[in-house]
Order: C-alpha cells, then sequence, then structure tokens
C-alpha cells in the first residue's frame, strides 16, 4: 500500500476562494485529505468525499511544550481537540515544542519528554497519533526549539510510544540542514507524517527550488510508509496547476 496525498486548507483557501470547488478539485487530482481545516468547515470537506488529515492539538507555535508553564492549558486544549479527532477520524494532532526563550535545548527536551508522554497516554486512548513538528528558526519561526531532526528524534524517542512521532517537514529541514533524503532513510520509524514545499520561498516544488521531489518521495516510499505526504506550499501562480504538478511530482511507486 503506497502513501497518500493530503492538502492543507490555509495554502490554498482565501477569502475569494469558492470551497466546494478546491474540495472537488483537490480530490479530482487524487488527494484524498485535507489538514489544518477550520472545524466549521469540517462537515463540508467530509460531504465532498474527503478526510481530514491533520488537526492542531494545540495552538499557537511558540508556546508548546518544552515549557511546564504551559501545560495545564495544552492539556485543556488536547483534552478537547482529542475527542475532535475521533468524532471526525482524524488520524494525526499536531504539536508543537514552542520557543527557546531562554531555555537551553537539554532542559527544553526534558520537559518535552515528559509532557509529551502523559499527552500521549491519553491519545493512545483515543486511537490518535500525536505529531511533534520540525520547523526552521532560520526564517519562518524565529527561536522556534525543534528546528532539528536529533532534537525531536530525542524528544519521541525517549517518549517510546508509537502515539508520539514526528512531523517531518520537508522544507523547513531543508532550510535547516538539508541532507533530506539520508535523514528519512536513517530516521524515519519516528516520521508519522511529511509536509512539503518549495525551497528557497515556501512556493511551487516545481523546476524553480532546490528540491527534488520525485526522489524524495520515491525514499520516502522505500521505507514503506503508508500515511500522507501534505503539500504545504503557497501557490505563487495557478493553485489548480500547481496542485496537480505537485501530485505528480509526489506519486511514486
Amino acid at each position: 500500500m503506497a502513501f497518500e496525498q493530503s492538502v492543507s486548507w490555509w495554502c490554498i483557501a482565501r477569502d475569494n476562494t469558492d470551497l466546494v470547488d478546491m474540495l472537488q478539485t483537490c480530490k479530482a487530482i487524487g488527494y484524498t485529505a485535507m489538514e489544518l481545516v477550520p472545524v466549521e468547515q469540517f462537515q463540508l470537506v467530509r460531504d465532498q468525499g474527503m478526510k481530514i488529515a491533520t488537526h492542531q492539538l494545540h495552538w499557537g507555535i511558540p508556546v508548546g511544550i518544552n515549557d511546564p508553564r504551559n501545560w495545564d492549558d495544552i492539556k485543556r486544549q488536547s483534552d478537547a481537540n482529542l475527542k475532535l479527532a475521533v468524532e471526525w477520524d482524524i488520524p494525526f494532532l499536531i504539536a508543537f515544542s514552542g520557543n527557546r526563550d531562554g531555555m537551553d535545548d537539554a532542559r527544553g527536551a526534558e520537559n518535552a519528554i515528559k509532557h509529551l508522554e502523559l499527552l500521549a497516554r491519553d491519545a493512545e486512548s483515543a486511537g490518535v497519533v500525536l505529531i511533534l513538528e520540525l520547523l526552521n528558526s532560520k526564517v519562518n519561526h524565529p527561536d522556534y526549539m525543534c528546528d532539528s531532526t536529533a532534537w525531536g528524534v530525542q524528544v519521541v524517542s525517549a517518549v517510546n510510544s508509537a502515539h508520539a512521532r514526528l512531523l517531518y517537514d520537508i522544507y523547513h529541514m531543508q532550510v535547516m540542514e538539508g541532507d533530506v533524503i539520508q535523514t528519512i532513510r536513517d530516521n524515519h520509524q519516528w516520521f508519522a507524517h511529511y509536509h512539503t514545499a518549495g525551497v528557497p520561498g515556501r512556493n511551487e516544488i516545481d523546476e524553480t527550488q532546490e528540491l527534488y521531489y520525485p526522489a524524495i518521495c520515491r525514499a520516502i516510499a522505500d521505507t514503506g510508509f503508508t500515511g500522507y505526504v501534505g503539500q504545504e506550499f503557497v501557490p505563487l501562480g495557478d493553485w489548480k496547476a500547481a496542485l496537480k504538478q505537485a501530485y505528480d511530482a509526489c506519486q511514486v511507486g
């Protein structure tokens, strides 16, 4: 069984976007799911025959699981969003490390492990996988702590739960460390979800950027991955053509 492809809602949906047309277009291309869908649009996605692949475990990228001061609020959000995930059959909830804010990485990892262990128990009971997202701190998210594969793997491997894994965002990790294909080969057991985008600029994954997605997606497929590769780029031109081109580039095997 090959992996499926999904589309992040925020990349395409704009004030003037015909949402039904957007969903029908994605489905016609071959995408099976949407990501990060506003709750009020869950039913619309379902009505158009699409699944919902991800939702957020908690809100606010800078405020995350690495700081005990956030834990009570994150736990409340986690409880609510796990219920949503069960109700709407959403397999993955995205968690964030939070920013360093003066905290060293070792202490942040220790805190994140302790908190993620507790959250993962609830996720296991709900049948949901929590995915800690790797983001770049160089361009888009200054001071974000989970900005390297090594730090992310340190945390989820210590938690040692099938319900706590990483979201390997190819765009973000190319910005931070490169060596994408070898990283996937070496660490794929910790990656439960992937995101795409072109580098530089986070735009179309075409010949204008430095990553070659057919080879990357072949490497993903070679690991036996059967989850979602989510398109999370911001089109500069025709979004329909861009989504079709991206789907074809990533559809391997």
